[in-house]
């Protein structure tokens, strides 16, 4: 009997490579693209956003839909999203913003970045929140 083995990988190791693929941000870089036109897109499920707040200016696209919002070949394109614009994800720690910077670039996006630490860190350094 032949047993084939599969290269099983955990969240946090998914998540490291793909910190090491993309551009990873901070708070300070953040708010200076912000202010040149960069689109920040929140992936947080809108649990997160009702109950910790969100970054004032950004876009909700839950993690869940973010490649159909992305290509313009399904009836769920969002205008948005261009490949061209820049780009600027974050969730609530970093996790999912790295693997979804990691995703677009795959599907054609070359000037896309993530906050580092994400929502979290954010808030930390005193940035302004809105209630959702």
């Amino acid at each position: 009997m032949c047993t084939i083995q599969l290269n099983v990988k955990s969240a946090g190791s998914l998540v490291a490579e793909a910190k090491s693929r993309v551009q990873n941000l901070s708070v300070e870089q953040v708010v200076a693209e912000i202010e040149t036109g960069a689109l920040l897109i929140d992936l947080r499920e809108p649990e997160e956003r009702s109950r910790d707040g969100v970054i004032p200016g950004a876009i909700h696209a839950p993690r869940g839909m973010l490649e159909f919002y992305a290509d313009p070949n399904t009836p769920y394109y969002r205008s948005e999203f261009s490949p061209e614009r820049r780009i600027i994800l974050h969730c609530a720690s970093g996790g999912r913003s790295a693997l979804a910077a990691d995703t677009l670039q795959q599907m054609g996006y070359r000037n896309v970045a993530h906050l580092d630490g994400g929502f979290r860190v954010w808030k930390e350094q005193g940035q302004s929140t809105k209630v959702s």
